[in-house]
């Protein structure tokens, strides 16, 4: 599941942003994070049987996450014949991915073997961290239908980590192109009423774009993989999903394009010298419809 498509489901859910924190948190990590991270796990100091017990708790919060509505099985719940209204009102209410798939993405990508201090903490360690940042995850991803005891069983520990102060949020360094990317979350985060207009606007005023868009999407994320910048784009569009909602976006809006508009801007905009000039204009259209470059 790539960042942007991440950032679709995350800017629909009601923690989403949440979650972002979550993932933004272990990106940042240092060794020195982690091992903190890790003496804030509920099993840490406790017996092997008390362990085992909150392995079965954590288990079971698991089986109570999938419970989220997903696109696929969304659809037959949803009355009416208005084929684009009834898929608006289906993406407003589902997700793409799944609680299985972030902590995936967590384990995997964001503290899997790219990541810098992973390999410098004992493997102890690295596990109890690693369970500390998953289950915020899941718990903030699966906020809605959780019961509310399991959702602070599961987010207690990272929100005593954070209120603590062991945890961060990286800095994104692009070389020239960071203050766009800079000014580009910074104009999103105090966006107004009128400001969200000109941006639903610019979404309409592009949607005949969509087939040129997708393929340009799929264009940046091929050059981030290839020139290993991965982490950074990801990173950018997390720090995209918190200014999208701290701008007063709603799910509503990301069903609708306005995630889509903003996510493309920002590949545009980190991959923007490995790009054709063609593919980075269809990206950051909807940015110089907003500000009225043309």
């Amino acid at each position: 599941m790539s960042a942007a498509t991440l950032g679709f489901d995350l800017v629909r859910l009601p923690a989403g942003r949440a979650v972002a924190d979550v993932l933004l948190a272990g990106l940042a990590a240092d060794a020195g994070t982690l091992e903190q991270l890790a003496t804030v796990h509920p099993g840490a100091g406790r017996a092997r049987e008390e362990r085992a017990a909150l392995a079965v708790r954590s288990r079971r919060a698991r089986e109570l996450a999938a419970a989220v509505p997903r696109v696929r099985d969304a659809a037959a719940d949803l009355p009416g014949t208005d084929r684009a209204a009834v898929l608006v009102a289906q993406l407003e209410r589902s997700t793409i991915g799944d609680a299985a798939a972030l902590e995936r993405v967590l384990r995997e990508d964001v503290l899997g073997a790219e990541h810098p201090a992973t390999g410098l903490v004992d493997a102890d360690v690295l596990a109890a961290a690693t369970e500390v940042l998953a289950d915020a995850a899941v718990g903030a991803w699966a906020a809605e239908v959780l019961p509310p005891l399991v959702h602070r069983q599961l987010a207690g520990p990272l929100a005593v980590a954070a209120a603590a102060g062991m945890v961060g949020v990286p800095e994104v360094d692009l070389g020239p192109a960071t203050p766009e990317l800079n000014g580009l979350l910074a104009a999103l985060r105090e966006l107004d009423a009128p400001g969200r207009a000109r941006w639903r606007a610019a979404v309409d005023e592009g949607r005949a774009e969509r087939r040129p868009w997708a393929a340009a999407m799929h264009e940046a994320s091929w050059a981030a993989h290839v020139s290993g910048r991965t982490r950074t784009l990801a990173t950018a569009q997390l720090l995209a999903v918190r200014a999208f909602l701290d701008g007063g976006f709603t799910a509503s809006d990301g069903a609708a394009g306005a995630w889509n508009a903003v996510a493309g801007c920002v590949q545009g905009i980190v991959m923007a010298d490995l790009l054709a000039a063609d593919c980075a204009a269809v990206l950051r259209a909807p940015m110089q419809r907003v500000t009225g470059e043309r």
